[in-house]
């Protein structure tokens, strides 16, 4: 099979050109020839569903940090980074990053957690994100903050950046295989699934406490909550059954709602899946400058169907199926949970669905598509759900690979109701105002833009700090820009 063509999106100069990149990949993505002004700007509308008033369009994603202290606390860099978000004008901030809710759950040893004692950073951080929101847009009038909440399940890492502590709940043929688990290696307990849900409710406490308008209980990437709704093989009250799959999310909202009744949930989702990929031929070194091979579809000892994926044709793996993402999204509306902020995939096995780039991370692979494939696949399922779920209020993921163009597609595409809000990740560290500076006419500044190197992925895979090296001088020219060179000499 030979490589796809794939053009690099910085080469492309002008609107004219871009459409005609998509219709020569066949693909469906929504474009503005023009950026409106402030006043007739979609991405300034503002949104008023259920019980929120969002004042406008633009949403901040939550993003995993890997610079707070060891006991979790927020340091300087994490709160460095919350003020950026304030600097987005975001009215919608989803979690700002990822927190423990313990830290056996951490995916790394300086993720965030939840606990008593870093009540007073979080807090801290949302107070900076606020002070700085306002100086950015005047107010924070209907300024919705929430916190994601997560345990990382099979891919904790809580005391060592490359050691694993996984927290699985079933067996999986591809991925048991490359964390090098034994065939005994213990499931999660359903005592154990129960104190983990109790965590949640305490955190979400917490939240609630500090003053975040929702928590979002993470069913998204491979962690544990997602690893729920694809839990087909397990046995016990937590496998097996749609009814089963889903009672982890029931019971954390309904003890978060005995708890704190005003706190509101939210859920971030991976709505469809993939078979996990990996490089063709032989992986590089991890700290190497060789570029790794294509991606292509792993193997599996069983024969089909595939029963580990949700979201997916258990027939045929690489196809979506949308049957249990819309049974969930009902699930989600009779629990009375207003906020769905969609994504796809995961970024340790299948990275090229969950966030399109053309330079891979050092643990990643070649993308085996142009990533503006990975851009429409998303945007598009992002679109038949909202059809299909107009009372939710839906964010959608996947548009920092879009560059130079991805103010012309988040307003066509809320223009067009395709989505509620467009949600910014990897783009919010090298550029956090991009879509602010969009939507009120001004010049962007292109050098600013995210050209997705993947370097905020590949320092923390190697214990540092996550941030854009090639762009923000404040990890550019420290330290830690050096130690990223450094490891990524040959």
């Amino acid at each position: 099979m030979s490589s796809p063509t794939i053009v690099r999106l910085g080469s492309i100069k002008n609107i004219s050109d871009f459409e005609s990149r998509l219709r020569e990949l066949k693909l469906n993505i929504p474009c503005d020839r023009t950026l409106a002004s402030a006043a007739k700007s979609s991405l300034r509308w503002p949104l008023a569903k259920g019980p929120f008033r969002i004042g406008n369009r633009i949403a901040v994603q939550p993003m995993e940090g890997w610079d707070s202290t060891a006991d979790g606390t927020p340091s300087d860099n994490t709160v460095r980074r919350w003020r950026r978000f304030g600097q987005t004008g975001a009215k919608l901030i989803w979690g700002g990053e990822a927190v423990a809710v313990t830290h056996s759950g951490r995916a790394n040893p300086n993720q965030l957690v939840a606990a008593p004692h870093t009540e007073r950073g979080l807090a801290k951080l949302r107070s900076v994100l606020i002070e700085e929101h306002r100086r950015i847009t005047g107010s924070d009038e209907d300024l919705v903050i929430g916190l994601q909440l997560t345990h990382s399940g099979r891919y904790c890492r809580p005391n060592r950046h490359d050691r694993a502590e996984p927290k699985i709940l079933y067996r999986h043929p591809i991925l048991d295989r490359r964390l090098k688990l034994p065939s005994d290696y213990p499931l999660l307990q359903d005592s154990e699934i129960e104190q983990i849900i109790e965590d949640f409710h305490r955190a979400a406490a917490i939240a609630a406490k500090i003053g975040f308008d929702f928590v979002d209980i993470k069913h998204c990437h491979g962690y544990l909550g997602h690893e729920f709704l694809s839990a087909y093989t397990r046995d016990g009250l937590y496998g097996g059954s749609y009814e089963n799959r889903t009672r982890f999310l029931r019971e954390v909202v309904e003890g978060i709602r005995s708890l704190t009744p005003e706190l509101h949930v939210g859920v971030r989702l991976s709505a469809f899946d993939t078979i996990p990929f990996h490089a063709q031929g032989q992986a590089p070194p991890r700290n190497s400058t060789e570029r790794p091979g294509r991606g292509v579809p792993d193997t599996i000892d069983a024969a089909l169907p595939y029963r580990w994926g949700f979201g997916l044709n258990p027939s045929k793996p690489s196809d979506i199926d949308l049957e249990e993402p819309i049974r969930f999204l009902s699930s989600l509306q009779v629990l009375g949970i207003h906020l769905l902020n969609l994504t796809a995939g995961s970024p340790y096995y299948n990275p090229h669905i969950q966030r399109p780039a053309l330079y891979p991370p050092c643990d990643g692979y070649l993308p085996p598509e142009d990533p503006l494939e990975g851009v429409a696949r998303q945007i598009e399922v992002t679109r038949q759900l909202k059809l299909r779920f107009p009372d939710l209020i839906i964010v959608g993921s996947a548009y920092s690979y879009l560059q130079d163009f991805l103010p012309y597609v988040a307003q066509a595409a809320v223009r067009e109701e395709w989505v509620d809000c467009v949600g910014l990740g990897r783009m919010v560290l090298s550029y956090p105002e991009l879509l602010w500076h969009a939507s009120a006419g001004s010049d962007i500044e292109r050098k600013r833009i995210c050209r997705t190197f993947s370097d905020c992925t590949t320092a923390p895979r190697n214990g540092l700090p996550s941030g854009c090296y090639p762009l923000d001088e404040h990890y550019k020219n420290c330290d830690l820009g050096e130690r990223l060179r450094l490891l990524k000499r040959p």
